[in-house]
């Protein structure tokens, strides 16, 4: 069973775990300040969506659950756990269990993030630590403190995951078809940064929910707009490869509730069905 490849899926749904121009380059990534996203805790239901000969893998099966809260005047945190029974093609199953929490301010210039791995109920990796960009034009200085201590400086401009969510909806409101970023989300110890391309597909209008299963408070998504999105995912560490190291596709509302993800590695992909939605009520800034 080739099993780094399914730990670093685990460790990659942090992801929290993504045309006037063709493209939305990342100096124009400031979303608009009419953009709010929900507070809210969605529970995702996944399972394996397709194996290539070299996966190893015989079956996914787990449970997401997303906390997403705050606002552009506190910051934006994000609590996420995901269980999941993995099974190889002996039959042996492994029962993993990823915790993590992340804080980023409103402003996108400070990011702390927190996260524990659990194989068997055994705690088998911590990563902590905080990233600041070095100025608007671009740098980020990344702190860790666990597994080990450390520093890494990164050049360019760099987007963490709100401000990158928040650029793909306004790049969807405004009508574009691409965005493209650099992505800092504290993966891979912290020490992994990605390129990214979102492709936006087209508006579908309010009411296109009729072929999905029922949730609790679904309808209030029934009543946004939504656009199909691909995120693909490059390895900044090897610059230039033409092969993403993975593909997350979902369906984005206007509020920033996602359904219908899947997130593709070439040889296996993993699909999460929305189960569960819960609001909560919003900050207001003063």
């Amino acid at each position: 069973m080739q099993i780094m490849r399914w730990k670093t899926w685990l460790k990659t749904t942090l992801i929290a775990g993504a045309l006037v121009s063709l493209a939305a380059p990342v100096e124009a990534l400031a979303p608009s300040e009419t953009l709010r996203l929900a507070p809210h805790r969605a529970v995702y239901d996944m399972s394996l969506d397709g194996t290539g000969s070299g996966s190893g893998l015989s079956g996914i099966r787990g449970r997401m659950v997303f906390d997403f809260a705050g606002s552009s005047c506190e910051g934006y945190t994000l609590n996420m756990r995901m269980v999941t029974h993995v099974t190889d093609r002996s039959g042996r199953t492994t029962l993993t269990d990823l915790r993590s929490s992340t804080w980023e301010d409103g402003k996108g210039e400070l990011f702390r993030f927190n996260s524990r791995r659990f194989l068997n109920q055994k705690l088998n990796e911590t990563t902590r630590g905080n990233a600041s960009q070095v100025s608007p034009g671009g740098g980020l200085e990344v702190k860790l403190n666990a597994p080990k201590s450390g520093k890494l400086s990164l050049d360019g401009k760099f987007l963490f995951p709100t401000q990158h969510s928040l650029a793909i909806l306004d790049a969807a409101e405004s009508g574009r078809s691409m965005v493209q970023a650099n992505v800092y989300d504290g993966s891979e110890q912290g020490k992994k940064a990605y390129a990214t391309t979102a492709f936006i597909g087209k508006l579908r209008a309010p009411g296109s929910e009729e072929a999905l299963k029922p949730v609790e408070n679904g309808s209030v998504l029934g009543k946004l707009r939504s656009w199909p999105v691909t995120i693909s995912y490059f390895d900044k560490a090897k610059d230039g490869d033409p092969v993403p190291s993975y593909q997350l596709t979902f369906q984005l509302y206007a509020n920033g509730v996602s359904r219908k993800l899947r997130i593709d590695y070439g040889d296996f992909a993993v699909r999460g069905s929305l189960s569960s939605l819960e609001f909560f009520e919003e900050t207001k800034c003063r």
